[in-house]
């Protein structure tokens, strides 16, 4: 069976909810996915705004999540490195950590990916998107995607 990301807030298309957004709190929306292929060493997590004017704008960077885990909960922590061993990874804001959805006008869709990665990466912490996928080149297992949408 595929890989599947869900979150209890909102489901494929629906509307993320505002507590995630700049217009609330800017919570981490929480995450949940199924059981990854054999041979998974670790996660990586990538959440972005391809409809921004100014290009794809990224809102999440997240890599070295373990293999054990199957969540992310709510309000996930900023810090550079998680208690796991997780690390941020800089948004487009420059920022680690989650920036919620901020459009300036109009519905843009929300994309958070997940991939299982058959390795831990070498990364510090503060990569970029562009450096994550570089990273990850040859060691994709497998990825999920969740789609939201959200209009201010």
């Amino acid at each position: 069976m595929a890989l599947q990301l869900s979150s209890p807030a909102f489901k494929m298309g629906e509307t993320i909810p505002k507590v995630y957004t700049c217009d609330g709190e800017d919570r981490s929306v929480p995450l949940t996915w199924t059981e990854p292929p054999a041979g998974t060493r670790s996660f990586a997590l990538i959440a972005d705004d391809p409809d921004a004017p100014m290009g794809t704008w990224v809102h999440w960077v997240l890599y070295n999540i373990p293999a054990s885990t199957r969540t992310l909960p709510e309000g996930l922590s900023a810090a550079a490195t998680l208690p796991d061993g997780s690390l941020h990874g800089k948004n487009s804001w420059k920022r680690l950590g989650y920036g919620g959805p901020c459009p300036p006008r109009g519905t843009h869709r929300y994309s958070f990916k997940l991939y299982a990665l058959d390795t831990l990466l070498t990364l510090q912490a503060g990569a970029t998107k562009e450096e994550l996928m570089q990273a990850m080149a040859g060691h994709i297992l497998a990825q999920a995607e969740l789609m939201g949408v959200y209009k201010r």
